[in-house]
This record gives C-alpha cells, structure tokens and sequence, in this order.
C-alpha cells in the first residue's frame, strides 16, 4: 500500500489535465487512498490549480465526511494564492452550501481573497460569520481582517478592530499602517507607526518608509533608515528600494545615490526608481549614463526605465541618444504602449524632429489624454497653431476629455500664432469642461491679449483673476505698456505691483523703465527702493560661445 501511495502522489503531481485525474480518482476511490489525510492535500493541491474544477472539487471532497477541514481550506488557499480570488469566495460559498464547517484556518485565506477582490461585501459577511462562531478574539483571524479591511481603504473599521485587540503582534501593526498608506493616509501610517510598542517587521517598515517618501517627511524617514541599519534589514530588496524611492520623492539625490551604490542586487526597480529620479530632478546626463552602466552589466531594461530615458532625451535634446532607444525598442520587439508612444512623441518634438513625432503618434494603436497633450503640446512649440485646434478637435471627436494640460498647449500654441479670438474662445470654454484656469492659463490668454495690443482686454482678466498674477504676467503687461509709451496701467493694477512679493528683478526693471518713458522720476526711485528692501538685485547679462572646445 505503501508503494501505491508513493506511486498516486506522483501521478497526481505530474497530471495536467482533469481527465487524467479522473482516472486517479477511481484508484484512489477502490484502493481507499482517497481518505488518506497526505493524498487528499495533493487532490486538493491539483483541484486549485484551475478555475474549471471548482464544482468537480466540492462533489469530490464534500463527501469525505472522515476528514477534517484542511483539504477544503487548502483547495481554497490554492485559488486565493494562483490570483484567483473570485474563484476561492465561489468555492467557500458551495462548500458552505454542502455542510461545511469553517474553522479558524478557513477565514484568513477567504479574507485575503476578499482583499484581492476588493469584496467589500463578502468580506462584511464573513466578518460576521467570525463572531457568530466565537473566533473573532483569535489573533491569526483578527490580523486578517484588519487587513482585509486595510486593502479595501476602510482604515476606520480596521482601526477599530486593532483598537479592540487585548494582544497584538507585529502583524496586527503591519496590517494596519499598511491599510493607511494604501489609503493614502500617510501622516496616520506615520502615526501608527511612532505608536508601536514592539519590534516592526518588514511589512511595517516598508509601509512606513513609502509614507515619508509621499508626504516628504525626510527627518522620519532617515530615522527608519537608521532603524534599518541597525536590524540589517537593508538586506531585503523591498526595504532597500522603498529607501531609494522615499529619498527620490523628498529631493535626497544625494542619498538615493548612495543607497542604490550599496544594494547588493540591483533588480528593475532599483534602477527604475534611481534613473527616473534622476530624469525628474533634470539630471538627465548622469540618468543616460546610468542607463549605459546598466546596459553593461547585462540587465534589460523595462517599459518604465525606457519611458524615463526617452524624458532624459527630450530634456536635454539628445536625439541621437533618443533615436538609439526608438531602434533598440523595435530590435528588441518590445511592445509599443501607451507610455512609451507618448515619451517617444515628446522626445521628437522637444529635439525639433516634427514629422517623426507625428508619424509616431500615428502608428499608435491606443492612446490616452497624455498622448494627445504631448501631440498639441509639441505642436504649439513650434507654432503651428491652426494644426493644433485641428488636432484639438479630433480629440474631443474621439471621445477623450481634455484636460488643464490641453488647454494650457492650446492657449500657447494661440499666443504663439497671433490667435486672440481663438485663444479668447478656448479659454472661455474651459468653463464647459468644469476645468478651473490655473496661473499658467491665465499667464498664456495675457500674454496673447498684449501681444494683440488689447491691453483694456489683458487688464480686465488681470483683475478678474482669482490669484495674484506672477512674474511672467506683469512681464507681459509691463512691455506692453513700454511699447506703446502713451499707455498706462490702471491705477489698481500699479498699487498691486507695489505688494508684488516675487524676487524677480525683471519686474521691477520693466516697472522703472515705463516710469521713466513717462518721467516719473519719483515713482522710478520709489521702485529702485522696493528692490533694495527686498533684497533684488538684476544680475548682469552675458553670454557664453564656444571656442575651440573652451567655454
């Protein structure tokens, strides 16, 4: 008997498909091997391993009355593990129709599949099964639910059940601030976090690392760091690249740098997350030349790190670099996506390649709002204002909806293509798309309404505006005014300018040379006074050339 059931183990571990199990099954059903606790965890190991068995699994194991709950937890446990939560709450649910009886093992892998699932619902019911039985104080069942409650955004009902906790371990605590921080309660996470009176785990620590890199709480986050050291915990991979990417949210260059020089293994994260630091923070030299160390060391590069050098390009204009990474893309049959298209449309327009941007916008299978916004953006760049509005409409034909990016490109490209009354019209249609003008908005309708000589116009908007204007806003007011020498600012607009705060000394330059066309001798030393209280000094223009390789 014993080598037959060495023999069925083996069988069931090599079968592949449900008609060779069922020819097993009648084995194990004349030998009585079905009721051996050891073969029905490996009949139950098989089942889970596709989503087509459930009914064929809960006639199999629901009539092994002998037998306690593990086979059932452990098929359930299989589904929920193989991402597919659905399919293991099904499978409760039936087994729970034939008469089965849940145990303190059956909850946690049901909840972990109802917090894959965001089964909100299910999950509630559950819960109320946990207290119905009396198992709702068994810690192992308690840390799941909290953290089911935690993956489905409800912090307050998973704080409430950690709050009501006599015992707590360290995944009660885990479970919580990581419920906060997927929440993106990330100052409670920080919170939660000062407030354990034990060891944290991994789990916790990573949590609360993510926090400090979202709200840029740098301070906190190298006192974790410490904490890290001192449990050599920068071993783990996951602890190391949370590091890495909180000191690249909080603007720690400096300390990215040398997390990521002492991982032991760089994995795709790693490098994502220190090469896209890098693009974002406009150090796109050392983001390609970290890029080349990758390539060296044999490491393929992902959609996401493409994505990002194809940024460092645009930035810095490198379009023999960015053309490279265009031919290593289709060498390398990597698919096209959304992403990757926009960077690649970015790229073309940014280093002034217009008709490759155009004609990779239209190879583009999908595209998204961003994709449309990089084509006008571009566009409007390189001042083909009509070709804008053009595209503008086919976007909104194709269903998209613009959004404060859109209208910023459209409100350029009319600024740069003389376009007042289109420009005027668009503006006046961000209203339509409950879109609120922002301070570059308002910069852009300015600046093309003194370019138009329609200075009442810009004038009216100006005090219309719901913020203070700018620097670039009294610049485009200012020269206008300076233009035309008999023109004046309104009286209110020129007390405004007097509370400007920006230290921006060409403001200021602009403000005396319009007094002193009209010479108001008085009023240029008033002006000259404001920017010697205020610590504005112009810095001196000059230029740099190339000669011979000397700067």
């Amino acid at each position: 008997m014993h080598s037959l059931k060495s023999i069925i183990v083996e069988l069931i571990h090599s079968c592949k498909t449900l008609n060779s199990f069922k020819q097993i099954h009648a084995q194990l059903i004349t030998s009585t091997l079905i009721y051996d606790e050891t073969i029905s965890s490996k009949v139950a190991e098989f089942l889970g391993k596709s989503v087509g068995f459930v009914d064929y699994a809960r006639k199999l194991l629901i009539h092994l009355d002998s037998l306690n709950s593990y086979p059932f937890n452990n098929l359930i446990a299989s589904y929920a593990n193989c991402n597919k939560p659905e399919t293991a709450i099904l499978c409760y649910k039936r087994f729970l129709q034939c008469g089965f009886c849940p145990d303190m093992f059956s909850f946690p892998v049901v909840l972990k599949s109802c917090a894959k699932c965001c089964g909100i619902g299910e999950g509630k019911q559950i819960h109320g099964v946990v207290l119905k039985m009396g198992f709702g104080c068994d810690l192992f069942v308690r840390n799941s639910m909290i953290h089911f409650y935690g993956s489905c955004g409800k912090c307050v009902d998973a704080g409430k059940l950690f709050d009501e906790m006599a015992v707590r371990d360290a995944v009660s605590w885990s479970g919580l601030i990581s419920g906060c921080v997927r929440a993106e309660l990330y100052n409670e996470a920080i919170l939660r976090f000062k407030e354990m009176d034990l060891k944290p785990n991994v789990a916790a620590v990573i949590s609360v690392v993510v926090a400090c890199g979202f709200v840029g709480n740098v301070d906190m986050g190298k006192g974790v760091h410490g904490l890290i050291l001192k449990r050599a915990l920068e071993k783990d991979s996951a602890v190391s690249n949370a590091l890495l990417n909180m000191y690249v949210k909080c603007e720690c260059l400096g300390d990215a740098r040398w997390v990521f020089r002492e991982l032991d293994e760089r994995d795709a994260v790693s490098w994502t997350s220190m090469i896209s630091g890098l693009v974002m923070y406009k150090c796109s030299n050392e983001a390609l030349d970290l890029f080349d160390d990758m390539l060296l060391l044999g490491v393929e590069p992902d959609k996401f790190i493409l994505t990002s050098i194809l940024s460092a390009c645009a930035n810095i204009g490198a379009l023999s670099y960015g053309r490279w990474i265009h031919d290593y893309i289709d060498r390398k049959n990597i698919m096209w996506d959304v992403h990757i298209g926009t960077s690649m449309i970015d790229m073309y327009f940014k280093c002034g390649c217009i008709e490759m941007a155009l004609r990779t916008f239209d190879k583009l299978s999908s595209r998204n709002v961003l994709t449309w916004n990089a084509l006008l953006g571009g566009l409007a760049m390189h001042g083909y204002g009509s070709d804008v509005l053009k595209h503008f409409e086919l976007m909104v034909r194709a269903g998209l909806r613009p959004n404060k990016v859109t209208f910023l490109s459209i409100l350029t490209a009319c600024c740069h293509s003389g376009m007042a009354d289109e420009g005027l019209w668009h503006f006046y249609q961000m209203e339509n798309y409950n879109i609120s003008p922002g301070l570059e908005h308002y910069g852009c309708i300015v600046d093309l309404l003194c370019k138009a000589d329609l200075l009442d116009e810009a004038q009216n908007i100006v005090r219309s505006m719901p913020m203070p204007p700018d620097a670039a806003i009294w610049g485009s007011l200012l020269s206008a005014c300076n233009a035309k020498e008999n023109v004046e600012l309104s009286q209110d607009l020129v007390d405004k300018l007097h509370l400007f705060k920006e230290k921006d000394s060409g403001v200021y330059v602009l403000l005396c040379n319009k007094y002193a066309i009209n010479k108001n001798w008085d009023d240029v030393t008033r002006a000259r006074r404001l920017m010697r209280e205020n610590s504005i000094e112009k810095s001196p223009g000059l230029s740099i050339i190339e000669v011979n390789g000397t700067t």
